[in-house]
């Protein structure tokens, strides 16, 4: 089968699995229902890109994809939700959407284009809710991701109403992926790592650190992927940002990149050399791989998450290079970050509140542990793993050990 031919069916069979049922709620209703209630919250306004992409089934306005700001204001997705009411869903959508909405786009059986404004959309929600006849007391929000103006709007127009964060149950309603988010994830994985061997395939001596980034992003782009950052090193120095400095004979490369394929994050790190790794750093390479593996072989459904990164933390302190070494495990799908969140120490501020708690099939981690080495450089992997019934299962795993430059994957 061709690239393009895969291409398309991959598209295809996405498309089949996300289609849109008028009416239908394209996730677990039943898990947002059980997970609002035991928040004691009776609706929910979201106000997050993530979250009305997630409740729409996967539809992202593109009019807005690179940037929100319009006017004065800025683009606001609004969906409105009633618990165990899901036939009452809203979207409060953008007034150029309407296109979208004569295409069937949208499955909630209601459907609001507004001007465009902040303030505007959250009074057609405000609107909304109150023109239902359904006993409200109180109702969720996303606090970092409502605007003040709307914030204020929401405060003044449900003055009955207490309004709590939402933002957990939220974010775990997406912690399960579905069949076809993991496709998705699988194929933003696979195309990141392969845009990098063909990245150090192409590396040489003199070029910099920002050329080589640029062909990064080429060859995300040309792998159907929004190309979104390049973390870069090269040679001895632990600076990775893009910059003019060359690229040597003998250097170490590692690139940490992230690309979205369909909304969906691949992000993973891999290394590089111009030329041939020494047995000093064959062995530090695979020092990081051997922590890697450890808090991988404890990935799978019904171990607590925070065995995971204990795991990894663990290795890491036993290794003789424990005081250069980082291990971080992490929830990831339409955000870098997200449920289940796994330790309270990471470099992402936020609460492990899925350290306690059971992993579950469909569930996706990266993996990630850092060298930070005084004499040789920064050396590190990072893999995305999906959580399975009796184990778990690696996605864009090729190119883990040291990728010469110059030579075809």
């Amino acid at each position: 089968m061709s690239a393009t031919t895969q291409s398309r069916s991959v598209v295809e069979s996405v498309a089949e699995a996300s289609r849109v049922v008028q009416g239908r709620p394209p996730f677990d209703a039943s898990r947002l229902d059980s997970l609002l209630g035991a928040a004691d919250v009776d609706a929910v306004v979201t106000t997050s890109r993530q979250a009305a992409q997630y409740m729409l089934g996967g539809y992202s306005f593109p009019f807005f994809d690179h940037r929100d700001a319009i006017g004065l204001s800025r683009y606001l997705p609004v969906m409105v939700y009633v618990r165990e009411r899901p036939e009452l869903t809203a979207y409060i959508a953008h007034r150029l959407e309407k296109h979208e909405h004569q295409l069937g786009r949208f499955w909630t059986p209601v459907v609001k284009t507004v001007s465009g404004t902040t303030t505007d959309a959250i009074e057609h929600a405000v609107a909304y809710l109150r023109g239902l006849d359904v006993p409200l007391r109180r109702v969720g929000i996303e606090p970092a991701y409502l605007p003040s103006d709307s914030a204020a709007v929401l405060r003044d127009g449900l003055a009955n109403c207490a309004l709590l964060d939402a933002s957990q149950a939220l974010e775990r309603l997406r912690a399960r992926k579905s069949p076809a988010e993991l496709v998705l994830l699988r194929e933003a994985s696979e195309r990141v790592v392969e845009s990098m061997l063909a990245t150090f395939a192409a590396c040489a001596p003199g070029q910099t650190k920002s050329e080589l980034v640029a062909r990064l992003r080429r060859e995300e782009e040309h792998r159907g992927l929004t190309f979104e950052y390049c973390l870069i090193t090269a040679g001895a120095g632990l600076n990775r940002a893009a910059s003019a400095q060359p690229i040597q004979e003998g250097d170490i490369l590692s690139l940490d990149s992230g690309g979205r394929y369909q909304g969906y994050i691949g992000d993973l790190c891999r290394m590089g050399i111009v030329g041939e790794p020494d047995s000093e750093l064959e062995d530090l390479l695979a020092e990081v791989d051997s922590i890697q593996q450890m808090a991988r072989s404890r990935i799978r459904a019904g171990v607590l998450g925070g065995e995971v990164q204990s795991a990894g933390e663990e290795a890491a302190a036993a290794s003789p290079l424990s005081t250069h070494l980082e291990f971080l495990a992490h929830g990831m799908g339409l955000v870098q970050h997200e449920a289940p969140w796994l330790t309270a120490t990471g470099p992402i501020p936020y609460a492990a509140h899925d350290a306690g708690r059971a992993l579950e099939a469909g569930m996706v981690l990266s993996v990630e542990t850092t060298l930070l080495h005084p004499a040789r450089g920064f050396i590190k992997l990072e893999d995305t793993i999906v959580v399975t019934e009796t184990g778990h299962e690696p996605l864009g795993d090729a190119g883990r050990g040291w990728n010469r430059a110059g030579r075809q994957a």
